[in-house]
């Protein structure tokens, strides 16, 4: 467990790292569409042909609102609007292909949401089939889908496994009937079990469950519990991710319950540890800061191997330095660049339509950008990285290694002049580490409405 001192002092208002620089830091005035299709092109000339690329693909639509949540969705029970979003969807990834001077290689398709199962298995193959026309799909590719476990059925299963899908993820966040009520996510462990074996019997190679600590009312009776129950599906993955208390986010539902209601920081780390604990007693490796695996998973090897990768689709085992966000809200990357694209589904789906690339903002990395994104990504995927001396300046070096010194007495990394190594009590801040190296943070009291908690 995290000494309770050490929590205090780190419990702070700071980034999840899928980015760097992170989105409220983006340079937008100096960004164009020009710029990033610039940016965009080169890169996938440079990459295609060894490690691919990756496409998300944003199915933002639901028929309730889960009060935890703070994705950009719409909430609605009119599945009209199916088609005409997967048209945009479609026609966006046409605009791409034309600017791609040869045939894209897709490594890595996710389709998130929102609730990907919203939408009718005819829909997603439309979706899909129209995504694969065009492209070469390499050998050790990996598409995956997030299902809700109380709409997913047996033909979006198939469908999806005939066009490639072996990996499926379900959102199960808690079966305490009070945590459900307050997240307004009602699903008993029946449903997850049935969709969870109908996976398997299709041929899903690698399934997973999604968990949340952290919640309104949850206590570790509750969390142990819920791993209980999740243990005796023995998912090839488990997510066990932070929940994010953000309910200043236009529209995401995070005031269904009070402050009060949701544990401290040292509550909810505790929870974190019993979940760990649990796991690694049913032999679940933890990967990075959020994720267990079993051996025969692909994440577990990734890590042991080294080519852990981290971006906004969290951690993933491809490599590609493209990726492709399509659908409205959408973010892409090209390693040296970043956009978003426009939120507004409609107004999305009227841009596409006429023609043009539905991105509003986004950032052009410097080299310094570029360097820090990799030493992020070293820490954050690896809990080590390495550097050279000129890397830095002399004032650079003195107020990093300043930094770097307060973690090291509070025991938390060791480090020299070449490199830093995350020990095992560190794992509980390593996005407080990551903190360290980030040239774009503002001081402490203008975080507060950016950023959740990294505890």
């Amino acid at each position: 467990m995290a000494d309770s001192s050490l929590i205090k002092k780190y419990d702070v208002p700071g980034p999840r790292y899928t980015s760097y620089p992170t989105v409220p830091h983006w340079q937008n005035e100096t960004f164009s569409s020009e710029k990033w299709t610039a940016k965009l092109v080169d890169t996938f000339v440079e990459t295609n042909h060894t490690s691919g690329i990756s496409l998300y693909i944003h199915l933002p639509y639901c028929e309730s609102l889960c009060t935890f949540c703070a994705c950009h969705k719409r909430i609605t029970k009119n599945h009209a609007v199916e088609q005409p979003y997967i048209q945009a969807v479609l026609k966006e990834w046409a605009l791409y292909l034309a600017l791609f001077p040869e045939k894209p290689r897709v490594a890595e398709i996710h389709l998130g949401g929102g609730t990907p199962s919203f939408f009718a298995p005819e829909m997603l193959q439309l979706l899909i089939a129209g995504i694969l026309e065009n492209v070469e799909v390499t050998p050790e590719h990996e598409f995956s889908f997030e299902g809700h476990p109380n709409n997913t059925t047996a033909e979006h299963l198939q469908v999806l496994y005939d066009l490639g899908f072996r990996r499926v993820s379900f959102g199960v966040q808690d079966y305490d009937p009070q945590v459900q009520k307050a997240i307004h996510r009602i699903q008993p462990f029946e449903n997850v079990k049935k969709v969870t074996e109908l996976a398997r019997a299709i041929g899903y190679t690698s399934v997973s469950h999604d968990l949340v600590f952290g919640l309104p009312f949850q206590k570790i009776s509750s969390v142990e519990d819920t791993i209980q129950k999740t243990l005796t599906l023995k998912p090839d993955r488990i997510a066990f991710y932070s929940y994010a208390h953000v309910p200043w986010i236009k529209g995401n539902g995070q005031r269904g319950f009070e402050d009060e209601n949701l544990p401290s920081g040292e509550e909810k780390r505790a929870l974190y540890e019993r979940g760990r604990a649990m796991f690694e007693q049913n032999n679940y490796a933890e990967i990075g800061m959020d994720h267990f695996a079993l051996p025969q998973d692909n994440l577990y090897k990734a890590q042991e191997n080294g080519t852990l990768h981290r971006n906004f689709m969290g951690y993933t085992t491809t490599q590609s330095q493209v990726l492709l966000g399509l659908g409205a809200s959408s973010i892409s990357d090209s390693w040296t660049a970043f956009t978003q694209n426009i939120k507004e589904i409609d107004v999305y789906i009227d841009t596409v339509n006429a023609g043009e690339l539905p991105v509003f903002k986004g950032h052009i990395l410097s080299n310094v950008d570029v360097f820090i994104r990799q030493q992020i990504l070293n820490i954050i995927c690896q809990l080590t990285t390495t550097w050279q001396l000129s890397d830095w300046s002399e004032q650079e070096k003195m107020v990093l290694f300043e930094k770097l010194e307060g973690f090291e007495a509070d025991g938390l990394i060791t480090f020299n002049e070449f490199g830093l190594n995350v020990l095992p009590a560190g794992k509980a801040f390593i996005r407080n580490i990551c903190m360290a190296f980030d040239k774009h943070l503002n001081q402490a009291d203008s975080l507060q409405k950016l950023f959740s908690k990294t505890i």
